[in-house]
């Protein structure tokens, strides 16, 4: 079959519907595969996954960075509801095809294993359900992106009211908190049907494919071959045992700090040890040009490839109307690279959202080694091992005059993304758990009985704070999560990799450059080993058990302890 020759750029793609792709699939689809022609045919195949693929995030990106624009919303919509639907369709047939040739190439393994089970959940019509997903992943981001606020006379986007709940200032900390929760609670119900609508499909496509809940479908289609629901159970219960309890002591410190009677849910992100917030930047350029010393400090190669991303202009870091909520980055395969999309504001949280993203990108830059894209990218829990663990290896090299503090402002960073780990933790349980119950209850399609169990479940892990006449503020909690709506069950490997995170810091305390050296040499393997090995190579243990977590939460807890008796008391709030 006649095809075109593979264009030399995702640019190509840039305006393509699925029938002006189509035919290259169609070509791959046609050829013999034998022991002498496999490996060009996968190459191939693999160099039109990431023309297509690049094609698809550059329009993405273009979307999330301004939401208000229906050209590229619906440039986004024609990659994620018409094209990559019909061409993960077109995929699980040229892997039958490789599969059924009996390839069995050792460094290729894991990548057969994610086609097997592909072929073996893949059911036609579930193409048009994920299509419609996608539109309705968009509308949620066309809600919440154009979400605002009147403050201090104007219009603004939610994320530039995070510095006002730093305010030593009680009722403006207040009014912040209140008003960055209305636009979720006017927009509930829109919400609510949304999602109702999201979950009947996600269960529709289960059954189609043979599961009884999305939940149990949702475990194979992430190929979580090395942990189980139960596992994730375990989890649960561990934070629940030794997370939720030193949460609360840290909230009670918290308290008494402040001075308060009882610690509300505007009273979490105020600097309990300094009367002013860190302002470690004024603006992206600063925070850009600060991050790259701290990565030079890391590794020095890191500290390039950083450079690389500001030099392609790779970075859109700033909090703009129109936007999109959230932060990502995203891998452009054709070309190599990452991309990094974040909402700074100024804060302490922007600089450990960066330094998140960016361990992704050294990710992205590490396994594009790999010849072949399905080689690079391994589950989320490896993912977020790369980015977490970025997070702590860094946050020692955030002091003047190499990173964006003053050794004492560093300190209280240090403390404060410390404190947060343990935070994270019991939110990153309660998203999971919520997830889990609304796939399996038979009350999951309800709102009512959702907003229910969402209160239900914080008061399980988040304990310490008074949320007195508060609940539809706290039930607008969920509503902002946007994985929840977007990225169903990608949760729980936040936690995964935090806890694997928590042990690379640990060994870093003893051999930090030991420690990075593993951590880089799991990224080069990309997603060809296991779950296990790449978090053994990076010097960590898959675990769920709660003896590892409460040894690690010790940890914690004794740094911040050591910490907090080097800095002053903040003035009463």
């Amino acid at each position: 079959m006649n095809a075109p020759v593979l264009p030399s750029s995702p640019d190509a793609f840039a305006q393509a519907g699925w029938d002006d792709i189509a035919p290259y699939f169609e070509r791959l689809a046609a050829r013999a595969i034998d022991a002498e022609s496999t490996e060009s045919w996968l190459r191939e195949w693999s160099r039109l996954e990431e023309l297509v693929t690049e094609a698809a995030a550059l329009a993405m990106i273009a979307y999330t960075i301004d939401t208000s624009s229906a050209e590229k919303e619906a440039a986004h919509l024609r990659f994620s509801s018409e094209i990559l639907p019909k061409m993960e369709e077109r995929s699980v047939e040229l892997a039958r095809l490789l599969v059924e040739s009996g390839y069995d190439a050792p460094e290729f393994a894991t990548t057969m294993a994610r086609f097997r089970t592909s072929i073996a959940i893949f059911r036609e019509a579930n193409v048009p359900i994920f299509a419609e997903l996608e539109e309705l992943s968009a509308k949620y981001q066309r809600i919440t992106g154009s979400m605002t606020v009147r403050w201090e006379g104007e219009d603004r986007p939610l994320p530039q009211l995070q510095p006002f709940l730093k305010s030593a200032d009680r009722g403006v900390r207040e009014a912040a908190f209140r008003a960055a929760a209305q636009p979720y609670m006017d927009q509930q119900k829109a919400l609510a049907a949304l999602f109702d609508r999201m979950y009947a499909l996600r269960q529709r496509a289960a059954k189609n494919a043979g599961f009884a809940n999305f939940r149990d479908y949702i475990f194979p289609a992430k190929f979580r071959f090395d942990y189980s629901p139960a596992d994730t159970e375990r989890f649960h219960v561990a934070v629940e045992r030794t997370v939720a309890p030193a949460v609360e002591r840290l909230l009670e410190e918290r308290r008494r700090r402040l001075g308060l009677d009882s610690l509300r849910p505007w009273d979490l992100a105020v600097d309990p040890y300094r009367s002013d917030p860190l302002r470690p930047f004024e603006n992206a350029d600063e925070l850009v040009t600060k991050a790259r010393r701290v990565f030079d400090r890391v590794a020095p190669d890191l500290g390039r490839e950083f450079q690389t991303m500001i030099d392609e202009r790779l970075l859109d870091l700033e909090s703009r109307r129109g936007k999109a909520p959230g932060g990502y980055c995203e891998t452009l395969h054709h070309r190599g690279r990452p991309f990094i999309f974040m909402n700074a504001v100024g804060l302490v949280d922007d600089v450990m959202t960066l330094l998140h993203e960016a361990g992704h990108a050294f990710h992205a830059f590490a396994s594009h080694e790999l010849p072949l894209i399905w080689q690079r990218h391994p589950g989320s829990e490896a993912a977020e091992l790369a980015s977490m663990s970025m997070e702590l290896l860094a946050s020692p090299h955030l002091a003047e005059p190499q990173g964006l503090f003053t050794e004492e402002a560093a300190l209280g960073a240090w403390i404060e993304h410390l404190e947060d780990v343990l935070l994270s933790l019991a939110h990153i349980a309660s998203v999971d758990a919520f997830q889990n119950w609304i796939y399996t209850s038979p009350d999951g399609g309800d709102a009512g009985a959702r907003d229910r169990e969402w209160l239900r479940l914080r008061s399980r892990f988040e304990r310490g704070v008074d949320w007195s006449g508060l609940d539809a503020e706290r039930v607008a909690r969920w509503y902002r999560q946007l994985h929840i709506f977007m990225y169903p069950f990608y949760y729980i490997e936040y936690g995964i990799a935090q806890v694997g995170a928590l042990q690379i810091w640990r060994n870093s305390l003893d051999d930090p450059i030991g420690a990075v050296r593993r951590y880089r040499e799991a990224l080069r393997l990309g997603a060809t080993r296991s779950l296990p090995e790449l978090y053994r190579t990076a010097g960590a243990r898959l675990t769920f058990d709660a003896a590892t977590i409460a040894d690690l939460v010790a940890r914690v807890e004794e740094q911040i302890d050591t910490i907090r008796a080097r800095l002053p008391r903040a003035a009463a709030a």
